[in-house]
């Protein structure tokens, strides 16, 4: 090979292309930013930082990201413009200096129940590809072993309109590798008839056990009594094999009830079409628990769970099936890919293996290709992302960060951080939004927001250095080098939450006593069987609140008003104040701007070019018609209250005219997670990961329960703030409740009266308990990971 000898020499003046190292940002309105001017170094490692809900997510995301989006999208002609999602330009008045952005944010992936590890990234496509060149028997194309694409099969005539018509025969087929049972879903639902009707009674009696099935409903029960088929006052048990076919499974019929002209369908199919083919995150909450309580799901019993046509399973490289290798541990599959000594398909060996490598090095290689998309949290959803872009040959692109660090372990920090380093020294700019102090650590260059949070943030409270943020006097600056001190005193159980032969997933035959009346953290690293544990393990029946780290479904219509259920008793207060309907109070029904119809914005299509958005020019951005705002409670109107903050509401309806104690009393639990600062009327969708997060953990407050089980609630949560949930915590506890909570921060650690440490690794090698006990006899141990972190975090 020949390689071209430089003659030229670099000049020792700065050449002028090599001037633009700066991304200037001046005058960022978006969201809670106010007026913000920076100056980000590129090809340099920036962390940004702030209290929860300060505007970091409103600057990196929402600013920088978006603009670079846009004008990337700008690009393309406006026909191909036509097809991608419509941005509007943030508001600011001048960025310079942008480069391509490459977004790993923390959005879950899709939920779809075919969605799958090895389907969101890569490893699939080259599985299939590998089994179809070296599995034998042979059965095909790659195709054949994917269980997203059925088989087809198709013969018949086509019409060539070539010269003179003329018909020729055909034949198609295609092979496949879905499941035919489960479609490639991997399991099948079944309905139990038992949540449906008591059998013992008979239709006149009121068997239907449904939710909204009254004796009086014309379009149920009655049609059910008086269709024809069925006898109404013979118990359901007595039915003869026709009336019970009839009852669940009639085909559609006419029917003549009461002179009306109805159909009659069997119970079933009904079912179906009223419940199940509905989205069940968009249900009210009583018709939700029916629904899942309703439905079961098993794993197929022909494909046994593996989502593969018999075919697809039957085809094999050295005793393995591309089913085989699904369900194995990545970090084993990529043990066994390096075992093929196969030359005819050496490059794809080489691409395969360093996919897979890929999940290990990110703390990923407990996961198994099979694992489906919707399963994994917002933290292994984003190292997910991550996998394409390590061995990317990009350079002098800007990477954003949402939290790298979240679901991470102590001891798996450190892991990411180098990959954050490695992609800056391959010339790219990193901008990391971040709370960990390990992370905060390594930055080049830290801007701070604050100094609070909502409107008492959006303000760039320092740039710097991490050594001048620590001298600095901002809330970061003052916190970075907090530490939890371990408890002179922990609390004495009042019971135990017995678990016993613990199976789930990666657990070993786990039998584990959980101290009750106290604060319980499970701890371990990432992929260690923590989740497992207490989500899949928890006896039935107990009296449990379960707050994971599902996403929030919600529009731009949903804010935390109506999230909470807090609209309800103020529609009622201003309802009963004004002697009117509550409905009018709704900006999602009666009482909505017809011209907007209650979005507040006005939404102008343009085709092919980017839509338009502007506030509402009838109602003024309000969303209620004029007339609703006549009427008053306190002297304000509906659009006022739902503009003030929850402190600020809190006050309102304490006392005065307006005293209501019921949205008194969701408004206190809102301030009690620290969301005070939080408009009653903002949209779901700006809310921050932190806040949606303890969004959920008010609204859970209100329910009943005995034992609460967190999912990582310092999740998004700023060192300052680690203090206030804490004092949350001792809280519950204080109140009688029992406190678990799975949990990587050393602070939230420190502070517990019992740990219980899952591992000793991830995956296969996880699943055990490794310690129970004090924080203090495990740091006097030291005989964990957990222990070794947690001792040099207190000091010890």
């Amino acid at each position: 090979m020949s390689k071209a000898t430089r003659t030229d020499t670099r000049s020792p003046a700065l050449h002028v292309a090599d001037s633009h190292d700066l991304i200037r940002v001046h005058g960022a309105r978006e969201n809670n930013l106010k007026d913000v001017s920076i100056e980000i170094p590129k090809r340099r490692l920036t962390v940004f930082t702030g209290v929860s809900g300060s505007g970091k997510s409103s600057l990196v995301f929402d600013t920088i990201a978006a603009e670079s989006q846009r004008m990337i999208n700008e690009t393309y002609s406006a026909f191909v413009q036509g097809f991608m999602p419509t941005l509007a330009r943030p508001e600011v008045d001048v960025l310079d200096g942008l480069t391509t952005v490459i977004t790993v944010d923390q959005q879950r992936l899709g939920a779809d129940p075919r969605s799958t590890v090895g389907t969101a990234t890569d490893a699939n496509a080259m599985l299939r590809i590998l089994f179809s060149r070296l599995g034998r028997p042979h059965i095909g194309p790659p195709s054949a072993y994917a269980f997203n694409v059925p088989s087809v099969r198709a013969s018949g005539a086509i019409t060539v309109e070539r010269g003179a018509k003329k018909a020729v025969k055909a034949t198609f087929s295609r092979t496949g590798g879905m499941c035919q049972r489960c479609e490639g879903r991997g399991s099948v639902s079944d309905i139990d008839l038992t949540q449906l009707y008591d059998d013992s009674k008979s239709i006149a009696e009121g068997a239907f056990t449904i939710p909204g099935w009254k004796s009086d409903s014309f379009w149920t029960v009655r049609l059910y009594a008086e269709s024809g088929f069925l006898d109404p006052d013979k118990p359901i048990r007595k039915f003869s094999n026709k009336e019970m076919q009839d009852f669940l499974y009639r085909e559609p019929t006419k029917v003549k009830v009461e002179g009306v002209n109805l159909t009659y369908e069997g119970l079933i199919p009904k079912i179906q079409k009223s419940f199940l083919s509905k989205d069940k995150e968009a249900m009210q909450p009583h018709i939700r628990a029916f629904v899942e309580r309703a439905v079961t799901f098993t794993t197929c019993p022909e494909c046994d769970g593996t989502r593969l046509s018999e075919g697809a399973r039957s085809s094999k490289i050295k005793g393995i099936s591309i089913a085989d290798a699904c369900v194995m541990q990545i970090s084993d599959l990529a043990e066994w890919v390096r075992g093929l000594d196969e030359p005819s398909v050496a490059p794809l060996l080489t691409t395969l293996g360093g996919t897979l490598d890929s999940f290990v090095e990110i703390g990923l290689g407990y996961l198994s290709l099979d694992r489906p998309s919707g399963t994994l949290s917002g933290g292994e959803a984003q190292r997910v992302k991550m996998i394409r872009h390590l061995g990317s040959s990009l350079t002098d692109v800007t990477y954003v960060f949402d939290e790298p660090t979240i679901g991470l372990h102590p001891h798996d920090i450190q892991r990411m951080n180098d990959l954050l380093l490695r992609l800056r020294d391959k010339g790219n700019t990193v901008l990391v939004v971040e709370h960990k102090p390990e992370t905060i650590a390594i930055a080049d260059h830290v801007v701070d927001l604050g100094p609070g949070a909502g409107t008492a943030g959006g303000t760039v409270c320092f740039e710097g250095t991490v050594e001048a943020l620590r001298a600095g006097d901002t809330i970061t600056g003052r916190h970075l080098d907090d530490r939890a001190a371990l408890k002179e005193t922990v609390r004495k159980p009042t019971g135990t939450l017995e678990i016993r032969g613990a199976t789930a997933n990666n657990l070993r035959d786990v039998d584990v006593d959980i101290p009750l009346g106290v604060l319980a953290v499970v701890t371990g690293v990432a992929g260690s069987g923590k989740s497992s544990l207490l989500h899949g393990s928890i006896p039935a029946g107990e009296d449990v609140v379960s707050v994971d780290q599902g996403a929030i479904r919600g529009s731009r219509r949903s804010n935390p008003a109506t999230y909470t259920g807090l609209l309800d008793p103020i529609r009622k207060a201003f309802a009963k104040a004004n002697g009117v309907k509550p409905a009018l109070f709704s900006a999602n029904s009666e009482g909505a701007c017809p011209n907007c119809n209650g979005a507040g914005v006005t939404y102008i299509d343009l085709a092919m070019m980017a839509g338009v958005s502007t506030p509402c020019e009838e109602c003024e951005g309000k969303r209620f018609q004029a007339s609703v705002l006549e009427y008053h409670l306190g002297g304000r109107d509906i659009s006022e209250v739902l503009a003030m903050s929850v402190t600020e509401a809190e006050d309102f309806f304490g006392a005065g005219e307006a005293h209501t104690p019921a949205a008194h009393k969701i408004l206190e639990r809102l301030a009690d997670v620290g969301l005070g600062y939080l408009t009653l009327g903002q949209p779901l969708t700006t809310l921050s990961g932190g806040e949606r997060q303890r969004l959920k953990l008010a609204t859970h407050m209100a329910e009943k329960g005995g034992v609460y089980i967190l999912d990582e609630p310092t999740t998004g949560l700023h060192l300052a703030d680690v203090e206030q949930l804490l004092g949350l915590l001792d809280r519950l506890v204080d109140s009688g409740k029992s406190v678990i909570v799975i949990e990587h921060h050393q602070a939230v650690m420190a502070h517990a009266d019992w740990i219980i440490d899952l591992g000793p690794g991830a995956g296969h090698d996880g699943g055990r308990i490794v310690f129970e006990g004090t924080p203090a006899d495990l740091v006097a141990a030291r005989s964990t990971l957990t222990g070794e972190h947690l001792a040099a975090y207190v000091g010890s």
